[in-house]
């Protein structure tokens, strides 16, 4: 994985296009920080490689969601509990 800065992608485009031909991903950085990724895509693999990179984003968001939930202490609610506030919700939003 090769990393570039955000001006070389913009005054050296066909440079950057060969790398990412060359690289399976390219890195691109302003300031020092990571901000997008170049990936490349063989052929016609573009839904597939844009729904896995979804179902990437989808579990790291769910796994984010549960670190959360336990350096809270939520994780530990019990079911009767979680249920009755969805109840106590969807009877407030029927008003």
């Amino acid at each position: 994985m090769k990393f570039i800065n955000a001006r070389d992608l913009r005054l050296k485009p066909g440079d950057v296009w060969k790398l990412a031909k060359k690289e399976k991903d390219v890195v691109i950085t302003s300031r020092g920080k990571p901000v997008a990724l170049l990936t490349n895509i063989e052929g016609e693999d573009l839904l597939e490689e844009l729904e896995v990179l979804r179902r990437v984003r989808a579990l790291k968001a769910l796994d984010n969601i549960h670190r959360r939930s336990v350096s809270i202490g939520t994780d530990k609610i019990p079911s009767r509990e979680i249920e009755a506030e969805i109840r106590d919700v969807r009877k407030a939003r029927e008003k």
